[in-house]
């Protein structure tokens, strides 16, 4: 399938690891998002993952049906405790993943040819953390995205910039 971003250009990882992590502040509302951020302290290195109210959303970003076919091979995805996210989604160009091939409680972001994210499954509204249900994996790595927020903090704290989480925002 050679599907398009426009009239010329192919989807990549990384257009798709850019899209999700929109979708993740803008559609999803998270309060803050990183992508492919890589700690020390854990094995796995999310695409991108977001936080908002008590919860997070990983994403990962699959350009390919082969690459998402060799991605059930992870040590978090054979154990889904092990791995980040309360909740989880593929997120791929349209028709590259169907909802039929989704492991149990993930859910589906297609891109489309617009280059618009279209959640296809996964739960419905603003209120995930009470009404996530089928969707939510109450069982996770917590400790492991512990470890990737204080990784980020620790980088901003190396370079000076901590101070700054203290100056009042605009229209905050």
């Amino acid at each position: 399938m050679n599907l398009s971003l426009g009239f010329e250009k192919k989807l990549s990882h990384d257009d798709l690891v850019s899209l999700g992590e929109k979708w993740l502040i803008n559609t999803k509302k998270c309060s803050f998002a990183f992508s492919e951020l890589k700690c020390t302290r854990i094995y796995e290195i999310p695409d991108c993952i977001g936080f908002r109210d008590g919860y997070s959303v990983l994403i990962e970003c699959k350009a390919s049906r082969a690459d998402f076919l060799s991605d059930k091979k992870k040590m978090f995805r054979k154990y889904p405790e092990q791995g980040l996210g309360s909740f989880r989604f593929f997120l791929c160009p349209e028709g590259v993943i169907n909802p039929s091939d989704l492991p149990e409680k993930w859910g589906l972001v297609w891109i489309t040819v617009q280059g618009k994210a279209r959640q296809i499954v996964g739960p419905k509204g603003n209120a995930w953390s009470y009404t996530g249900g089928e969707h939510e994996f109450r069982e996770r790595n917590l400790q492991g995205e512990w470890f990737l927020m204080t990784s980020a903090l620790r980088r901003i704290h190396l370079r000076g910039l901590l101070p700054s989480i203290y100056e009042p925002l605009e229209g905050a």
